[in-house]
């Protein structure tokens, strides 16, 4: 009797720990599948995408804006994982509780001065958060792309979170958002912590970043990137 009731309960101890873990897996979402750019499109530049030894790979294009690749879905409170690779010449970031501008638009901040000043963005332009990625530091930081385009939440020259991220490397960064609550870790080191309501949802934006009158081909590459919702 003892050895059967044993069993049961180990029987038991087992289908729940398969349940667990497999629910687990499933509460994550992969953003990019490996192997297409299925549920994603491109805004406000001319910079190029495509699929190379699954990943993502953004390659730069002369005198072409900002372009960013965003997710087709909007997202409010997640944890944002991915890996990334970017050429030490090419400024990069990906958009997070991001929007596109549906028509052009006019947002009015402070500046620097306390002065309201206005600025305006083209139809289809790619604003809000945005974790920049760059080997020349900063990374991790958190800027306001085309919006406030301020810096606000940004790590310190000669701070150890400004380290973190290593060139020639493929670089893990989380980001997690919750309510107002934004916090940015890249290789384990979390970079900013903060609170900002001003969006509480949005898209997934992958930046290649404008390089003017360069025909360089920079690249920046992306791969397993998943996001696990907390709504």
């Amino acid at each position: 009797m003892k050895k059967t009731l044993s069993h049961s309960l180990t029987t038991l101890f087992l289908l729940f720990s398969l349940f667990a873990s497999s629910h687990g897996q499933e509460s994550w979402i992969k953003l990019f599948d490996g192997q297409t750019l299925k549920g994603w499109s491109v805004h406000s530049g001319n910079a190029t995408y495509k699929v190379e030894d699954g990943a993502i790979v953004g390659q730069a294009v002369k005198n072409s804006p900002n372009t960013f690749l965003c997710t087709d879905r909007e997202f409010s409170d997640f944890i944002l994982e991915f890996e990334v690779l970017v050429d030490d010449e090419l400024n990069s970031g990906v958009q997070f509780r991001s929007h596109i501008a549906p028509q052009e638009l006019v947002f009015w901040f402070r500046n620097d001065k306390g002065d309201y000043q206005p600025t305006t963005i083209p139809a289809d332009r790619v604003y809000g958060y945005q974790v920049e990625i760059a080997a020349g530091g900063g990374s991790g930081g958190v800027y306001d792309e085309a919006r406030r385009a301020m810096t606000p939440w940004w790590p310190e020259e000669g701070s150890e979170e400004r380290k973190a991220f290593k060139s020639k490397k493929w670089n893990i960064y989380r980001i997690e958002c919750k309510g107002d609550s934004i916090r940015t870790i890249v290789n384990g080191v979390i970079v900013t912590d903060f609170r900002d309501a001003l969006s509480g949802r949005g898209i997934i934006g992958l930046q290649v970043h404008d390089v003017g009158n360069d025909s360089t081909p920079y690249q920046v590459r992306w791969r397993n990137i998943r996001l696990l919702p907390l709504d």
